[in-house]
């Protein structure tokens, strides 16, 4: 009887040794080849002013505490994605809400007032009435005093339209403001007209209403919600440990706060070869990822682990994409 434990014991034993080793091995990055290509690069709003994430709130008028400009372009604008693909962008993120007349403006705020001359939403005006304001009406670094780019930005308010035409083939991440699942059908029958190889340069996310309705619609859209990534986390920190990628996990787009990510199976250079594999956008946001933050400096880069190969959201494509050119 003694024997029989003896040997039960060592064979469980033997089985726990070889389970360890299977999971370091199935999820080690030492045995990733090292591929030689640089990260993939999200430029949020395309190239924008930029400001102290310290003590925002939703309620914060940003356009109001901007930095000392070092660069002429404004967020969600024409010129300003322009100028991120041309520094090196793989992606550029802009934000679109319904006009009164059923199109979509691409613009960030709930209400007009923080960066424009106008007021209320942009639901109250048609895209023909949204073109006559002044979208850098509101930007001050210094209190006020003085507001270096008023007047310049009138007519720079672009549709969804304008965005399509200007970067035919170019990879966009729309950004539904708003819970409402009626945009996500709006949005859904939008992109229907379009190319089936123009659908698979796009990604979406925002609320958990319209990001359902647009993946009920278009299911080969990359989609991104709270409910989805929680999904898609739980199965994957449930079975990822042998090499499994839920289906909720393929063929769509999320991203993570770093601190967040280096909990993953696999984190991070077979993490992120699995993702690639499986058609994945993957993005790594600084701070919590509950405001937007960026990697905006080539200091913050030493944050990134070592040789990392996965996607980057930045603020200033200009500061970062220079980094991975050399």
């Amino acid at each position: 009887m003694r024997k029989r434990k003896k040997l039960f014991k060592s064979k469980l034993l033997w089985f726990f040794i070889i389970l360890l080793a299977f999971i370091y091995i199935n999820n080690s990055s030492l045995l990733v080849r090292d591929e030689d290509e640089r990260p993939f690069l999200l430029a949020h709003r395309g190239l924008a002013q930029t400001f102290s994430m310290e003590g925002i709130t939703g309620d914060t008028n940003t356009a109001r505490i901007i930095y000392e400009p070092e660069h002429p372009y404004l967020e969600n604008t024409i010129p300003s994605m322009k100028a991120a693909f041309e520094l090196g962008a793989d992606m550029v993120e802009l934000d679109v809400q319904l006009t009164k007349d059923g199109q979509f403006a691409v613009f960030h705020d709930a209400v007009l007032e923080y960066r424009t001359d106008g007021q209320g939403s942009i639901r109250d005006y048609t895209m023909e009435e949204l073109k006559k304001l002044d979208v850098g009406y509101g930007y001050t670094a210094d209190d006020g005093k003085t507001y270096p780019f008023r007047g310049k930005g009138v007519g720079l308010m672009p549709s969804l339209d304008e965005v399509f035409e200007s970067f035919p083939g170019k990879r966009l991440l729309l950004h539904i403001k708003s819970n409402d699942p009626a945009e996500g059908q709006a949005l859904a029958e939008y992109l229907k007209k379009l190319p089936s190889e123009r659908i698979g340069s796009l990604a979406a996310y925002g609320g958990d209403e319209p990001m359902r309705v647009l993946k009920q619609e278009l299911p080969d859209l990359k989609v991104m919600s709270k409910a989805s990534v929680k999904r898609m986390l739980v199965q994957y920190m449930l079975l990822g440990w042998t090499g499994y990628v839920p289906d909720s996990m393929k063929n769509t787009f999320f991203y993570l706060p770093e601190k967040y990510a280096r909990v993953l199976w696999g984190w991070p250079d077979r993490f992120v070869e699995r993702m690639k594999n499986n058609g994945t956008i993957f993005v790594l946001v600084a701070g919590s990822g509950e405001w937007s933050e960026g990697f905006d400096t080539v200091e913050s880069l030493d944050e990134l682990p070592k040789n990392y190969k996965g996607g980057i959201w930045t603020n200033r494509i200009d500061r970062i994409a220079p980094v991975y050119s050399k």
